[in-house]
């Protein structure tokens, strides 16, 4: 950790092949001098209004890394292309004069707010030229730029030079350079003076990592491994020694007798960066995986499975073998679920919580104190991994799992396999749920996970509800319901594929409201038919909902018939209120079970259908024909040959 990093690897990692700055500022503040200074090493007599890309090669900075240098006008006419080569930036040199007070001023009023116009995300180096013509009267640079700091955080640095006396030129493009491979804004926070969040969380996974004997601190085996996985070259026992040394006096809570703390790893990379050896703390991230968001890097992650649009993935035995083993790990007082506070250390090692925000956050039961029991947790799990099994998996890395992406998930087969197959192997099933406003949908999907509808928030998004189902033969499923808006039924339905992932669906209404069983009746003709359309059909159930109230006679007498002519269940009644849910959950995943029954036909699909029995009909009667045909013309020849023979 004391030891020097290796710019080539660290630049490597950065995963950048070169960099590119662009130089703006307004008329005459040495722009143009400053490259020609960098590029001769010496003040040029004759400068161009505008240079050409300037290149300096790969070996000019430690780093390794070429620098092309991008000169610009800030005249009107010009401004279309010095827009288009800062968005093309990968850092920003900002000039003024030292000379000229005015220049300074224009960084607040116009460059700046320019370029935050234009979203750059680029770091920006602020630039004072012309340092042999300032006035020693005036105030220092840091007093001069510390109010445009505050105010604008894209400022990585700020630095004055004099391309004529060749002073801190070559500097300037150091520090730009420096600003692309070992940016400052990601790790650490200058105004709290501290790590920001993610950066703690990534070092605190690295440090878990490398605590081989997990007793909560590196002991100078482990340190010295650490030093030589990230730069390729052990510490001596003095370095290890003098490493914790200035630690123990800074933090005394930063070593114990065992090594090195968390408290004092994260102490030492905090002092790196204050020092300006950001360079450091990014070799270790990039050498753990770690991109410039502090994210493991996409190619650690990627999803090399490829599947068909029915297709999903489930998690695997050993895959859940661990979450258990983790869920018990970090449920410290044993009550048999994980408290907030515990689940935000199950994932204090990810980037952030996946589960603090929508779909996740609410979708799955809790009990009297916010705790997630383990079923759950496995539950959550399960709907993050069908809608987004990247993002599963790199989370399943960032708790600790280390087995590769083909080992934590299975693929399931096809539905239109399982339709022909008539069963299915899926663990988990997607249940869609439709209906009108005022339903009782989002009612339905609160008293799956053991709430009242009264704890819903009004909401017009799709929402998630997620649990398991006990089956009567005493074995569990994962049910995923997910209630589709009444306004996003026709954008879901424009696109072809969007039935592929419902294993089953579910049309709701209000069963004393006429019109709430009309527009079930209709989203579940248009249901039917785009999977008749398109070769995704899906098992449907109707429930009719709110079955403590008293009923419409035409709702009941309708459904029961529409069901009926459609080949489907009849309603099933249910009533959140009085807690008689009749068995719903269970029906839904014996539904799903058995894929090929309870599928709705529409009257267009039995028209298809019949005319393709006919014409299968027909087919066979012209088969039967030809084939009798073909036996009678046999039959006569061998007739006439006989003929011949005996005369």
């Amino acid at each position: 950790m004391a030891g020097a990093t290796s710019p080539a690897a660290a630049a490597n990692l950065a995963g950048k092949s070169g960099v590119r700055v662009v130089v703006i500022g307004d008329p005459g503040t040495g722009k143009s001098s400053l490259v020609v200074a960098l590029a001769t090493e010496q003040f040029p007599e004759n400068v161009p209004r505008v240079m050409p890309p300037t290149r300096l090669p790969a070996d000019y900075f430690p780093d390794r890394v070429p620098i092309t240098i991008i000169d610009t006008s800030s005249s009107p006419e010009q401004k279309p292309k010095l827009i288009a080569e800062c968005q093309a930036a990968d850092a920003v040199v900002l000039t003024y004069a030292c000379d000229r007070p005015a220049t300074l001023e224009r960084l607040s009023s116009f460059w700046l707010p320019e370029l935050r116009r234009l979203q750059l995300k680029t770091p920006v180096i602020v630039v004072g030229c012309k340092l042999d013509l300032r006035d020693e009267q005036q105030v220092s640079l840091e007093q001069v730029m510390a109010p445009i700091m505050q105010s604008f955080r894209e400022i990585e640095t700020c630095i004055e030079c004099s391309a004529l006396r060749q002073i801190q030129v070559p500097e300037v493009f150091y520090y730009a350079q420096k600003a692309v491979l070992h940016p400052t804004a990601p790790l650490f926070d200058q105004e709290a003076q501290s790590l920001k969040p993610r950066c703690v969380r990534a070092l605190k996974r690295i440090f878990i990592i490398c605590d081989n004997d997990k007793d909560g601190a590196l002991s100078d085996v482990e340190l010295n491994e650490f030093q030589v996985r990230c730069f390729s070259a052990p510490l001596q026992p003095t370095e290890i020694s003098g490493v914790k040394r200035v630690v123990q006096e800074k933090m005394p809570e930063g070593v114990n007798d065992n090594g090195l703390t968390l408290t004092g790893f994260l102490f030492l990379h905090a002092l790196f960066i204050e020092k300006g050896r950001l360079e450091t703390t990014w070799t270790v991230l990039r050498k753990f995986g770690y991109d410039n968001d502090i994210k493991l890097r996409d190619d650690l992650i990627a999803m090399p499975i490829k599947r068909a649009p029915d297709q999903t993935l489930e998690l695997t035995s050993e895959v859940v073998d661990f979450l258990r083993g983790i869920f018990n790990m970090f449920d410290i007082d044993n009550d048999g679920a994980l408290l907030p506070t515990e689940l935000e250390d199950l994932f204090s090692t990810a980037p952030e919580n996946p589960w603090s925000s929508d779909p996740y956050k609410d979708c799955a039961e809790k009990n009297v104190l916010g705790g997630l029991s383990l079923e759950g947790f496995l539950s959550k799990w399960a709907l993050m991994t069908l809608r987004d099994p990247t993002n599963s998996y790199a989370n399943l890395v960032y708790v600790g799992y280390p087995g590769e992406f083909s080992s934590a998930f299975t693929v399931t087969r096809k539905r239109r396999v399982d339709r022909k197959k008539q069963q299915t192997q899926r663990n988990v099933f997607q249940c869609y749920v439709f209906g009108a406003r005022g339903s009782g949908k989002t009612s339905l999907l609160q008293s799956f996970i053991g709430r009242q509808p009264s704890d819903a928030l009004p909401s017009n998004s799709e929402r998630f509800a997620t649990n398991s189902v006990e089956l009567p033969d005493g074995t569990r499923k994962t049910l995923i319901l997910r209630e589709i808006p009444e306004g996003d039924v026709r954008s879901l339905l424009s696109d072809r594929e969007s039935l592929a992932p419902c294993d089953v669906a579910v049309f709701v209404y209000d069963s004393c409201d006429e019109y709430s069983w009309q527009r079930a009746r209709d989203l579940l003709v248009q249901v039917a038919t785009h999977g008749e359309n398109t070769g995704y059909e899906v098992p449907c159930l109707i429930v009719a909902a709110k079955d403590d109230l008293d009923q419409c006679a035409q709702a009941l007498q309708e459904s029961t018939r529409v069901s009926q002519d459609m080949g489907i269940e009849t309603p099933i009644p249910i009533s959140v209120k009085l807690r008689d849910l009749n068995n719903i959950f269970c029906r839904i995943v014996h539904a799903a079970q058995q894929p090929h029954l309870s599928i709705p036909e529409t009257e267009a699909g039995k028209t298809r259908r019949q005319y393709r029995q006919l014409l299968n009909r027909s087919l066979m009667v012209v088969s039967v024909g030809a084939a009798v045909a073909v036996v009678g013309i046999a039959a006569y020849r061998v007739y006439a040959a006989r003929k011949n023979s005996s005369s």
